[in-house]
Formats: structure tokens, C-alpha cells, sequence
């Protein structure tokens, strides 16, 4: 049996009906050439549902004593496994839309899964256009962390095409071929490309060790108001309609972008493809509140977590920090806006420089100390940490197939927590950075306006930059548009003129013959 940590039994006393603590996701796939829909799918369930033994988190279920959570929590192994009740298989009605798939994935976002079984579940869904179906999986965060979830797919999907499944994509021995993958990789000298972090995302600041008393000190100077740009949970965090109550309905909307396209704004402006992400977030997050009158005057703030996990770590369920990341909000200047974000993620990375994993993880459960009192007194809500959650997992830098089924996309669904009803997470996968945004249905109905702001966002962003030239005629279009209407209002009143002229000097001659 292995033993849960105490960030790992956290999400599991943070979980309500109203806040589920699972993540996953949506993962796109075009059929292989010649395929037939059916018979591949039938295939593919069958190996899933083999009796391989299965790696964790597939085949354990949690251990309680007679305190429940409040003792000691393991993971121990599910003796009576039913892979059916687990790995379900749907159908949208053909031709299947996207706006279909995304409604289907906010239904199974918002159910909690079943504690007396392994915390999972994939369902296979068919009937897509273009040759295409998906998956949707969730997974509890007790169990698996984004930087986990990588490694995962990345044991079940193939770079290479012709490949063909030779055991379950969640047993042991498909384990067991990942660790010896990554060792040959090790071994030959070549680039842990598929495995790496984004180079200019968050730099690996937590491989030297030093005393956590000197972030405490920058911590405690950043609540006296002498911390420059570093920004605090709790600290002038405003109110907005995101941070409100949330019930269990969630919405989910995706979306892709080139990664080379938000890199070149990043580096535009001698900052990180992080920097920018965050950049064109925040200027959805200002476009969606003002378009509903709703901005906030002080700047919102964004959780932004960061891997703490190991080189070669691959097992544990949640090794992960986290940075609060001003979004400057309350700025219009793109430029400005942007400088303003760089710095506080310069600020938040110093909080933690030279720190170990253990140190970067104390720290973080210290400044996250006020959350375990507010959270059961109801009152996130009306104190809130942050606005949102912005996160991002570097996934694999190529692409990827399922016994020949090109992998095409995958879009994270993450966790709407009180007082926190929008969670932007983003994986960086191939050529795209593929965009999931999990919101409360009742406190966001109208999330997929979202993706529109992010792409004015950046799209504000590279003309600030140089990157891409306005057109020369998009002020003048306006113009035109009101000339033409004037015109034809005066070309309408001109004919009703007219007209009412013709009748009057009828009627007058129609008087003149009734006399």
C-alpha cells in the first residue's frame, strides 16, 4: 500500500458535489486511412478492458481507517476491477459537432466519481465529422497531477504511426516500456524533447537548496506593501462575477493556437511564451468583463501553477507549487499590460529561487494556510485567493497516434473551485497549444466568448508588437458603412417625397371631377 501525502488528501477534503476535485480532458483523433469507425473502436475497448495487471492510478481504490480522512490514507490494490464500469463508450448523433462533444464533456466534468472504486474514467465517443472521435477522461487530482497526466498518455500513444498495441495502455507492462524508453533516451545522450518543460515557460528554479526563511522574509515584506511586483494570494485580490458561488454544472469550451505564433509575441517583447499565455488571457479576461460592465478597477490576479516533480519522477500523484501572477486588468495598454505580468512572475519565480521540491512545497502549503480555514467556513467566495487559475503542462512536442489513429488534439479540463468559478488550463502539443477553459454553468453561461477575447487579445498584442500591421482601411469601413446608409435614408425620403406628391396633386385632380 502506498501512503497518500498531504497534498494528495487535500483535494480529497476539498471535494464537495458542488466543487469535484478530478481533471482530464478531451482528446481528438482522425481514424487511420481505411479504417472502418466501428470495428477500430471495438478493437481499441477490448485491449483497454484487458486483464493485465494495471499500473496506478487504474487498478488502486483508496484505504480508510475508522477516521476517514482524518487518519492515515493509502492506496491499495482493487481486487474485484470492473474495466467496464470504467471505460464507457458514447455516441453523439452523426454528423457530431464539436459544440456537441464540448456539451458531452461539461455533462461528465460535472459528475464526481465513485470513492469506492479506482478514482477514473475514459469514455470512448464516436460519430464525429471528418472521420474523427475523441475521448474524455477524468482522473481524480488525489491521484494525478497535469505533469502525471503527461507521462501517462505518453506511455499509451506511440510516435510512431504503424505502432500497435501489444498490451493495455494502462497496464504494468506498458508502464514498464515507458521507464525503459526514457532510460534508452538518457543513456544515448538525446533531448528529453517530448518530456521537457517549455523552455521559456517557468525555468527550473528548484534543483539547489537553500533556507526557506529568506522567501519568508520576501513573503512577509510583500504583505507590508515593500514587495514590488510580487503578487500575494489574498492580497488585493478584487472581486468579480468569476469569484462567486459555484454549484456542480460546468461548462467546457477548447480551443487551439499555433505555439510558434504566441511564442514569436513573447519573445517580441523579450519575454517567455509563459508571459505571453498569461498576456493573452488577460486581455480576454478584460474583454469578457467589460463586454458584461463587469471589470474590476483593481487588477485580477491568477493562480499559475508550477512542477515541482523530479527528473525521471513519473509516479508521484501531485509534486506542484504555485506562483500568483498579476494580470494587470485594469490596464488597456497592451505593452504595459504585458510588462506589468512579466514582472510579477519575476517577482513570484524569486519567492522560490533555490529552493528543493520539499522547501518549494512547505512554502507553498504556508501561504496556502488561510484556504483551510475559509474553505469549510463557506466564505472563498467572499475572500478569494486569486480570480483564476491559469496553468500550463508542456505535453509532447510532436505528434502522437493510438494504434494508427493520429492524435489531433488535447484539451484539459481542470478543476472550478468556491470562489473561483473559471480555470484556464493549456497543453503544448505538436504544433499548437491546445486550450481547455472549465467554468461554472451558472456563474459563466457564456465562457466560449472567452476564446473569441483571447484571439482579440493576442491578435491586440502582435499589432502592439510590430508582429502583424493593421489594415489601413479597418477605421475608415465604419465610415463608408454610415455614408451608405444616410444615403439610402435620403434616397428613401427623396422617393416617399415623391410619391406623397403624386397622390396629393391625383386626389386634387379627383376633388376638381367630383365637383
Amino acid at each position: 500500500m502506498k501512503k497518500l501525502s498531504m497534498m494528495d488528501t487535500g483535494f480529497l477534503l476539498a471535494e464537495s458535489r458542488e466543487t469535484p476535485m478530478h481533471v482530464g480532458g478531451i482528446h481528438l483523433f482522425t481514424l487511420p486511412p481505411g479504417a472502418d469507425e466501428q470495428q477500430f473502436l471495438r478493437t481499441l475497448t477490448h485491449g483497454l478492458r484487458s486483464d493485465d495487471d494495471l499500473q496506478s492510478p487504474f487498478g488502486d481504490r483508496l484505504k480508510m481507517g475508522r477516521l476517514g480522512l482524518a487518519g492515515p490514507v493509502h492506496w491499495e490494490k482493487e481486487k474485484s476491477l470492473d474495466l467496464e464500469y470504467h471505460i464507457r463508450h458514447s455516441a453523439l448523433p452523426k454528423p457530431g459537432r464539436y459544440r456537441e462533444l464540448f456539451a458531452l464533456a461539461s455533462r461528465l466534468h460535472g459528475t464526481l466519481l465513485d470513492r469506492n472504486r479506482p478514482l477514473w474514467e475514459m469514455h470512448i465517443i464516436e460519430g464525429l465529422q471528418n472521420r474523427q472521435f475523441a475521448t474524455y477522461s477524468k482522473f481524480h487530482h488525489a491521484a494525478v497531477d497535469g505533469a502525471r497526466s503527461m507521462h501517462l498518455v505518453q506511455s499509451m500513444y506511440s510516435y510512431d504511426e504503424n505502432a500497435r498495441s501489444e498490451c493495455s495502455a494502462f497496464s504494468v507492462e506498458s508502464q514498464r516500456r515507458y521507464r525503459a524508453q526514457l532510460e534508452k533516451i538518457r543513456s544515448e545522450g538525446m533531448s528529453d524533447q517530448e518530456l521537457r518543460n517549455v523552455a521559456e515557460a517557468l525555468k527550473e528554479l528548484f534543483d539547489s537548496g537553500t533556507h526557506i526563511f529568506s522567501s519568508l522574509k520576501r513573503y512577509v515584506r510583500g504583505w507590508m506593501g515593500k514587495g514590488g511586483a510580487l503578487a500575494l494570494p489574498w492580497q488585493n485580490v478584487p472581486r468579480s462575477s468569476i469569484n462567486t458561488h459555484v454549484d456542480g454544472a460546468r461548462r467546457f469550451v477548447a480551443q487551439s493556437w499555433s505555439f510558434e505564433r504566441i511564442r514569436a509575441a513573447g519573445r517580441a517583447m523579450d519575454g517567455t511564451f509563459n508571459d505571453a499565455v498569461l498576456a493573452m488571457c488577460a486581455g480576454g479576461l478584460r474583454l469578457y468583463l467589460q463586454k458584461h460592465s463587469e471589470l474590476p478597477e483593481k487588477s485580477m490576479k491568477a493562480m499559475v501553477p508550477v512542477s515541482l516533480r523530479q527528473k525521471g519522477d513519473i509516479d508521484s500523484s501531485n509534486a506542484v507549487g504555485a506562483i500568483s501572477a498579476d494580470l494587470a486588468t485594469d490596464i488597456a495598454d497592451p505593452i504595459k499590460r504585458f510588462r506589468k505580468i512579466q514582472s510579477s512572475m519575476v517577482a513570484g519565480k524569486e519567492l522560490f529561487k533555490g529552493m528543493k521540491p520539499k522547501e518549494a512545497a512547505l512554502m507553498l502549503q504556508l501561504i496556502q494556510a488561510p484556504g483551510l480555514l475559509l474553505m469549510p467556513l463557506g466564505l472563498m467566495g467572499r475572500l478569494p485567493p486569486y480570480n483564476t487559475i491559469i496553468s500550463n503542462v508542456p505535453g509532447p512536442r510532436q505528434a502522437m497516434y493510438w494504434d494508427g489513429a493520429r492524435l489531433d488534439g488535447m484539451y484539459p479540463a481542470s478543476i472550478v473551485t468556491e470562489g473561483i468559478a473559471l480555470n484556464i488550463t493549456l497543453v503544448s502539443y505538436d504544433q499548437n497549444v491546445d486550450f481547455g477553459i472549465t467554468a461554472c454553468r451558472r456563474s459563466m453561461p457564456q465562457v466560449q466568448r472567452l476564446i473569441e477575447y483571447m484571439e482579440q487579445s493576442l491578435v491586440e498584442l502582435e499589432q502592439a508588437t510590430g508582429l502583424v500591421t493593421p489594415k489601413p482601411t479597418a477605421d475608415r469601413k465604419p465610415i463608408k458603412a454610415k455614408r451608405k446608409v444616410a444615403k439610402k435614408k435620403a434616397t428613401k425620403k427623396k422617393a416617399t417625397k415623391t410619391v406623397t406628391e403624386k397622390v396629393a396633386k391625383k386626389t386634387s385632380k379627383m376633388t376638381v371631377v367630383k365637383r
